[in-house]
């Protein structure tokens, strides 16, 4: 190559080169400090938006997790409070049964009467103050329980229904008139049959939300892993190109002292 007093051209190359050594160097340095080979866009393009709808899957899954077990909390809650109006039930069959008996006083009736009173207040009382996060657990609308992974979409409806005395049919209350402890024990028998319905149904519901969750819980580990293996960097090799670029920064400074000696060579010549 000739000397030109207008142009350094070995200059201007070895700047140049130096520059992308230098972006190089950089980039790597990031990707070490990160431990992902995709920093910027102009890492990979195509790779930045695969892992962006992969991180968007992944929080969505996560929150489905959530989710889940919100309703199954949900769930579990009205299979406790339905569970203690089962026992308040089987009480009841005993008062009622005891009533029956042709053999008691008046007295002895309207205090069997008293104490199944207690207990129909009891459910309602059940009804009227379970709650789950401060919200009504017994109403009449389903609690639908969202569950995605920006593909598809599911809804997991919980139905508890208003729980009260009156709702399961419990209407006789008098025990001292004739003939009621009888109605009674049927209006028992038919609530109780209602409340185990209930609590199969709940039960359904909770186990199926346990499938999603588990089912959200296992794609989001595996979502993870394929993000993983699209951004994660390559340690031991970011570690040799570290060493490379190093090593040509080095070699591209001296480099470039080279280059902008030259003029100074020339003007020597013209001496």
């Amino acid at each position: 190559m000739g000397l030109s007093v207008l142009f350094n051209i070995a200059s201007l190359q070895s700047q140049n080169q130096l520059q992308s050594t230098n972006q190089s160097l950089q980039s790597t340095l990031t990707q070490l400090t990160t431990g992902s080979r995709i920093n910027t866009g102009a890492d990979d393009p195509a790779g930045l938006q695969i892992a962006n709808s992969l991180n968007a899957s992944i929080a969505a899954l996560n929150q489905s997790v959530n989710n889940a077990s919100n309703g199954i909390g949900i769930g579990q809650v009205a299979d406790g409070a339905l569970s203690q109006v089962s026992t308040l039930l089987n009480t009841a069959v005993t008062l009622a049964t005891e009533a029956a008996n042709g053999g008691l006083s008046t007295t002895q009736l309207s205090a069997l009467g008293t104490e199944y009173n207690n207990i129909l207040a009891e459910i309602d009382n059940i009804g009227s103050n379970t709650n789950f996060n401060g919200k009504a657990v017994f109403t009449s609308t389903t609690t639908n329980i969202f569950l995605t992974d920006l593909t598809t979409n599911y809804n997991i409806g919980i139905s508890t229904t208003v729980l009260s005395a009156s709702g399961l049919g419990l209407t006789t209350t008098d025990f001292t008139v004739s003939g009621n402890p009888q109605a009674a024990l049927s209006e028992i028998n038919n609530a109780i049959t209602a409340v185990g319905a209930l609590r199969g149904q709940i039960g359904a519901a909770i186990v199926q939300l346990q499938d999603g969750q588990n089912v959200a819980t296992v794609e989001a580990q595996n979502t993870t892993a394929a993000l993983s293996t699209i951004t994660s960097a390559n340690l031991p090799q970011v570690i040799s190109n570290l060493s490379k670029f190093t090593v040509l920064e080095q070699t591209g400074i001296y480099s470039l002292t080279q280059a902008n000696s030259v003029p100074q060579s020339l003007l020597k010549l013209l001496q």
